[in-house]
């Protein structure tokens, strides 16, 4: 007697976060790990046609009838053509479809909006104007850091964002400012326009490898998005980037309770972190507080020297070095 298949297990769409059960495990939206709704939506989101077509590529890879014929047959009216904000056009990283980053991916996209009001405290990330006054010194002092550093020539800027950043970084270089969110890049090319500033902006994932060496390498915010485990594979990575002599720089967050939102989720578990938008959706990130001492050591065995790593106080962590 032949075992039936084990029934496959509910998801929760990694867009709007519904429950789902899917019929099979091969099912798209398993693979996917979006609900009908959101898969079907995939032709206007550049994150929805990314995971559809991560799991047309699973699909085909698979033996028996779901595999390379059945995709042959299904393709072509199944996947909508890549456009230029399509991560899948410019390449997709080792790593980049596991859930924890599409998850990520899925959160900026739909935080994009209201990102900036993290750094002016507006909304729910108002502490207060003691709490804020503090915050904005040390916002002042990572950015004056920032601007002391030998950053010059051909400039890359991973995980951009909504470009807070990239401001200052096109004043001093060649600025390709890249993210795997096409929404966020969306409001630094705005912020770019206003300062009358030139940039080349992409989308495209943190993981993915380099293409050339560049002079310097900048990360604001990501780090701490990279898993403990990761972390040595993204310093290679970072290294590979740079010309011998180049400089690396990052700036990152302290876990202070005053830094996120008034409102504070519980953390589901070590190095996770619960975030609620403005509409309420909730997603669950990567979210690493990498001690001084810690980062230091790793750069350092990934091949960076004049490893500098020090805090502003209480909110940013800032690490610069030199690839030897």
């Amino acid at each position: 007697m032949t075992a039936s298949p084990p029934e496959p297990r509910a998801f929760a769409c990694l867009w709007c976060g519904r429950t789902w059960q899917p019929r099979a495990a091969d099912d798209l939206e398993a693979q996917a790990r979006l609900c009908p709704e959101c898969l079907g939506r995939a032709g206007e989101n550049p994150f929805l046609r990314f995971r559809l077509r991560a799991a047309l590529e699973a699909r085909a890879a698979a033996p028996g009838p779901g595999g390379t014929a059945a995709r042959a047959a299904s393709s072509p009216a199944d996947a909508p053509a890549a456009s230029p904000a399509d991560p899948a056009s410019d390449g997709e990283a080792a790593g980049a479809g596991s859930d924890g980053e599409a998850a990520m991916v899925a959160y900026y996209e739909a935080r994009a909006p209201e990102y900036d009001d993290w750094y002016l405290r507006r909304g729910g990330y108002a502490h207060g104007p003691v709490q804020d006054l503090a915050w904005q010194m040390e916002l002042d002092a990572a950015t004056t850091w920032l601007d002391a550093l030998p950053l010059r020539g051909e400039i890359v800027e991973l995980a951009a964002g909504t470009g807070w950043w990239s401001a200052l970084l096109a004043t001093k270089g060649e600025l390709h400012a890249y993210d795997a969110v096409a929404a966020t890049l969306d409001r630094a090319r705005q912020r770019l326009v206003a300062h009358h500033l030139r940039a080349h902006l992409h989308v495209r994932d943190a993981w993915m490898p380099p293409d050339r060496a560049v002079d310097a390498l900048f990360a604001g915010f990501w780090l701490s998005h990279v898993p403990r485990a990761r972390l040595p594979a993204f310093l290679a990575l970072a290294r590979a980037w740079l010309k011998q002599g180049g400089t690396l720089a990052a700036i990152d967050s302290l876990p202070d309770p005053h830094s996120g939102t008034v409102e504070r989720l519980a953390a589901p578990g070590p190095d996770l972190s619960r975030r609620r938008l403005a509409d309420g959706r909730e997603f669950t990130i990567p979210k690493v507080h990498y001690a001084p001492p810690e980062l230091d050591a790793a750069l350092r065995a990934a091949g960076f020297e004049d490893v500098v790593v020090r805090t502003t106080g209480r909110f940013f962590l800032l690490a610069s070095g030199t690839a030897a």
